[in-house]
């Protein structure tokens, strides 16, 4: 009963093979592909794998993506699920005005962490962080309800919105660094410190309407990059959309 989850970002589309389609289940498999080589995953890396009983993926490529991962994934049986975010699933409750508008990756994040969270036998509120060509700060309550979240660009974005609107900027490699003293340090340092000042904001924010410090957990392939300069603790892991997408499978998969 091999479960294949899929997470396909603007960028790259991650892949996990797990033994069950459960938390805890034992990874068989994974990788990672380029959006542009993702036409060659059936007779590349996904040739030589075990056959999938169920398939289960997080989108936010676009449908033209989707039909592509699609595609290859003809060369199963198992007709692939696509997460979109509703009012409940999980034991998380979505207080977005239009639930099914929410991003998959957002919901399906959410869910991983509460879960991962509530397995330690803890009961928080909780702040998620996805650092990627977008970054999102989400807001979780005590009881797992989605009391909303904020987006704004990534590292990346910000960098080329700064190049393309400010005469005689350039995308720098800069360090991150308190009193930056040239121009590539303090662009790529206030990128660092926007982000990390919005995640800081939004701790407070649920500290205060929770009344109980929440726990801070980020993912995201940029996350490692935000570690050194946060003033806040928080978890960096890196497998929390795949966590999400077990939790979300036992409860579709396994009566």
């Amino acid at each position: 009963m091999s479960f294949l989850a899929l997470d396909v970002g603007n960028t790259r589309l991650k892949w996990a093979l797990y033994d069950a389609p459960q938390p805890g289940a034992m990874l068989i498999a994974h990788g990672a592909e380029f959006l542009e080589n993702i036409d060659k995953l059936a007779e590349g890396p996904w040739s030589e794998l075990p056959e999938p009983s169920h398939i289960l993926g997080c989108i936010v490529a676009g449908d033209a993506i989707r039909r592509r991962v699609s595609a290859q994934l003809e060369l199963w049986e198992a007709a692939p699920q696509w997460v979109v975010a509703s009012p409940a699933e999980a034991g998380l409750t979505n207080g977005y005005d239009h639930p099914t508008r929410l991003g998959a990756d957002r919901w399906v994040a959410m869910i991983g962490a509460r879960h991962r969270m509530l397995a330690r036998g803890e009961k928080r509120p909780l702040v998620v962080v996805m650092v990627g060509t977008a970054v999102t700060v989400e807001a979780i309550d005590t009881d797992g309800k989605f009391l909303g979240g904020i987006i704004i660009p990534g590292h990346g974005i910000m960098l080329r919105a700064l190049e393309s609107g400010t005469a005689g900027l350039h995308v720098p490699t800069g360090e991150v660094v308190d009193f930056p003293t040239n121009t590539s340090d303090a662009l790529t340092s206030g990128g660092t410190f926007a982000i990390a000042g919005a995640v800081e904001r939004m701790i407070q924010h649920v500290a205060k309407h929770c009344g109980t410090t929440p726990v801070c957990v980020m993912t995201g392939g940029a996350g490692w990059k935000m570690a050194p300069s946060m003033s806040v603790p928080f978890e960096l892991v890196d497998s929390l959309i795949f966590d999400g997408l077990l939790v979300i499978a036992k409860s579709r998969f396994i009566q």
